[in-house]
């Protein structure tokens, strides 16, 4: 029987060892924290009884999987569950632009010329976007399985946010729009970066923006106890710094940014690669805030009050402006926030009438200073009375976040810089983004195709190429 180590408990990482377990290779993952995850961790934070997730939150890409999709991992406990309300962006004016999982309803809040623009947008990507789904989750360089679904995709994919955007007048609609552009952690003027925003909206149209119930750290707890009933093993608390310590295994498979990569292959790794991974750009970083809120969040817009992600940014030019700032390495002051309201799907992630709100602030990659009360006034804006209601809170500075988990380089979440071709080139423009160099090794981050979110296709793409390698 072939034998498979894997570095990294992330949601990549035990993706590629279920898949790699389902055809037979016997897998043990190494994971260096006490808990498996990565991202997918959830706690109390700031008050017993109140759950809240540490980093990935809401999940569009992992209900949209094709591959988690495929392991019944409700059989193993995990439960998706769904706002009314999937996302809202509030404005100085009270109004708020609202995203629900019906398009026709989320044109039909919108001025008429913006809701027929949006059907027009919209409604194409939602027919098509299981097949769509199936090539963007892929490497960029090979055939695709859906050609004409991908090329009108990726026309529209090209372009940049700020010109995407310019299909609306309504403030709502463009701020709606600019706020899931947002999650490109970019500048949304760089080319590329309307692919997001489109991806993620049509998600949220055809899946909805789900929580899992009890907290994110169900979907690793559900994909580790399917991992054990087929044989693998997952091993907490073991740092692994030198590929030495994994002799004898047929297959490594790394669930680490590139850099670490670098490190733990060390003079393994061709020069060429060894280079580039060494020079891998990270993008901007996130700075993290829970609160414990009596009452809940005291809203202006009532569709916030039933939204479980807000975008906090204001005019669609004032979140291209803030995300503009960041990239250059400045925070604003009033930096972009993505607020959640898990509670609103999960009751049972708050305790009576106190509840769990996550919160992050975009800011510099590496920056050292403390922006939480930059992140309660962009909330205070939109919900006065916030502050008031605030009974306790936890802060996981960007800082901070490199110790909790070592793929978040400089504060860096989404595992590498989206500008522009980065978002599909990544680590490195090749036919296998996945290997190595290294016979037998393979990179399976969020550092490679289709990058960010949970949605385990890094690692099975990965893991697909390192079972190629064991037939040949």
């Amino acid at each position: 029987m072939s034998t498979a180590v894997v570095v990294g408990s992330g949601p990549n990482g035990l993706a590629a060892a279920i898949r790699l377990a389902r055809q037979g290779v016997r897998v043990r993952v190494l994971e260096a924290h006490e808990s498996v995850g990565g991202g997918l961790r959830s706690g109390e934070r700031t008050l017993p009884g109140l759950v809240h997730d540490d980093c990935s939150a809401f999940h569009p890409a992992g209900v949209a999987s094709p591959f988690l999709r495929a392991l019944d991992l409700e059989r193993h406990g995990l439960r998706w569950l769904w706002p009314e309300v999937e996302v809202a962006h509030p404005l100085d004016s009270g109004a708020a632009g609202v995203l629900w999982r019906d398009v026709d309803r989320t044109a039909g809040a919108m001025p008429p010329s913006d809701g027929r623009a949006w059907r027009r947008t919209f409604e194409p990507l939602v027919r098509r976007f299981d097949r769509l789904v199936e090539d963007v989750f892929r490497p960029a360089l090979r055939v695709p399985s859906h050609p004409l679904a991908l090329a009108a995709f990726g026309l529209r994919a090209l372009a940049p946010a700020t010109w995407t955007a310019r299909r609306w007048c309504g403030e709502e609609a463009r701020g709606l729009f600019g706020g899931v552009a947002a999650h490109t952690f970019g500048p949304l003027e760089a080319p590329l970066a309307g692919a997001v925003g489109l991806l993620l909206t049509a998600a949220g149209h055809t899946y909805g923006w789900p929580v899992a119930e009890g907290g994110s750290g169900a979907i690793a707890r559900a994909m580790t106890a399917l991992l054990a009933e087929l044989g693998g093993v997952v091993e907490t608390g073991v740092e692994v710094d030198d590929l030495g310590l994994l002799a004898g295994a047929d297959l490594v498979l790394l669930d680490t940014m590139p850099g670490e990569a670098a490190r733990i292959l060390g003079r393994r790794l061709p020069p060429a690669r060894r280079q580039a991974y060494r020079r891998y750009r990270h993008g901007p970083a996130a700075f993290k805030v829970d609160f414990a809120v009596e009452g809940g969040i005291p809203w202006r817009n009532e569709h916030c009050r039933a939204a479980g992600t807000v975008h906090l940014g204001g005019t669609f030019e004032e979140v291209a402006a803030a995300e503009q700032a960041v990239a250059r390495g400045r925070l604003p002051e009033r930096p972009f926030v993505l607020l959640g309201q898990q509670y609103l799907a999960d009751p049972s992630r708050s305790a009576g009438d106190t509840h769990p709100v996550y919160a992050y602030a975009h800011v510099p990659n590496g920056f050292r200073g403390d922006a939480t009360e930059a992140v309660v006034g962009q909330i205070e804006r939109f919900a006065p009375g916030f502050r008031e209601r605030i009974v306790a809170r936890h802060v996981r500075s960007t800082a901070q976040l490199p110790g909790y988990n070592r793929n978040f380089v400089g504060g860096d979440i989404v595992g590498g810089s989206n500008a522009g071709l980065r978002l599909v080139a990544r680590p490195r423009l090749a036919l296998d983004p996945y290997a190595t160099g290294v016979p037998g090794v393979y990179l399976c981050s969020a550092a490679t195709p289709p990058g960010a979110g949970v949605h385990g296709m890094c690692g099975f793409n990965a893991a697909e190429s390192a079972l190629r390698y064991l037939e040949r």
